[in-house]
């Protein structure tokens, strides 16, 4: 498989952006979350010595995942600032290069996509190795999280009931039904391998009809809770999967690649320790967690920093 069906989240805007954008923005105003570093996350001035800089994307999962992260590394009595709510990858990867951020939560199949568009992604491990392989020479990446946020087929809560679909059925478990089941997602997974391309060579799907909708955004949301369709492009960690007990069905054949949550490090700004503390998070951070803390900041409007700081107690890394 390459990476022309590595998870998407390299090439389209993760639902949410806009709002999270705005929440952000007041966030630096009223001096909350992560903004007890208030400067421009684009001004690229290095942090003092032995200061570390934790940065994030601009959607609420990588705030909250910088807060973590973040949060585990003062556990360790190291002096740590925040650059949230960045951009997109193209301007993160230039900060991490020239030392502005030294950390920043990376989706390992995403980054491999951006740094090699036409490398394989076979297995996690390979990934990682092949990321490695073409990170500019100060930078690497630590060990991944078993958390993952990537595009998958889900279903709806009354088509899991009608078929007996739990969250331990595959996709191969649909192809009986699939030709009874009308299939939601962007334009582009109609024709994709990531889509139903892949579903039918890899599964042997065939849906009744596919309803063209948006990224797993609104619109894919939608549908899919009133039964518009039956499946659909959702991501692994949307909010509205707890919402709307939407039941992820799984994929032993990987067809939706690996976006594992993976740090990445800018190296003479980490110490030994400091590598230790953010490895014992992923270690620990599985996407079960990761889906009940996104859905506490998105849905129960907590701060993302205080819900960070609540799963690393329970986990003991407080």
């Amino acid at each position: 498989m390459t990476s022309t069906t590595a998870h998407s989240r390299s090439f389209r805007t993760h639902p949410g952006v806009a709002a999270v954008a705005l929440a952000a923005a007041a966030a630096l105003l009223a001096g909350c979350s992560s903004s007890d570093d208030t400067s421009d996350p684009l001004a690229g001035e290095k942090a003092d010595g032995g200061t570390v800089v934790v940065g994030s994307n601009n959607f609420a999962e990588s705030i909250l995942l910088a807060d973590i992260y973040g949060e585990a590394l003062k556990a360790k009595g190291v002096k740590v600032t925040y650059k949230p709510n960045i951009g997109s990858r193209e301007t993160t990867y230039g900060l991490l290069k020239n030392g502005s951020i030294t950390v920043l939560p990376e989706y390992n199949g995403s980054l491999l996509a951006y740094l090699d568009p036409k490398a394989e992604q076979k297995t996690a491990e390979s990934v990682n190795a092949a990321a490695k392989a073409k990170l500019d020479a100060k930078l690497t990446l630590l060990d991944s999280a078993p958390a993952e946020d990537k595009d998958s087929v889900s279903i709806n809560a009354e088509t899991a009931k009608k078929y007996s679909l739990t969250a331990q059925s595959t996709l191969a478990d649909l192809k009986d039904i699939a030709p009874e089941l009308v299939i939601g997602g962007s334009p582009e997974f109609q024709t994709r391998q990531q889509g139903l391309l892949g579903l039918k060579s890899q599964y042997g799907l065939e849906f009744k009809s596919f309803k063209a909708l948006d990224a797993g955004g609104p619109l894919t949301q939608a549908a899919l809770t009133k039964n518009t369709v039956q499946a659909a492009d959702i991501f692994t960690t949307d909010p509205t999967i707890t919402k709307e007990k939407f039941v992820v069905l799984q994929d032993p054949k990987n067809l939706f690649g690996f976006a594992n949550v993976t740090p990445l490090v800018y190296k003479s700004g980490l110490s030994q320790e400091g590598v230790a503390a953010l490895n014992e998070v992923s270690a620990k951070l599985d996407t079960k967690a990761l889906l009940e803390m996104d859905s506490q900041v998105q849905l129960e409007n907590k701060d993302p920093l205080d819900v960070a700081k609540a799963w690393l107690k329970t986990v003991g890394l407080d």
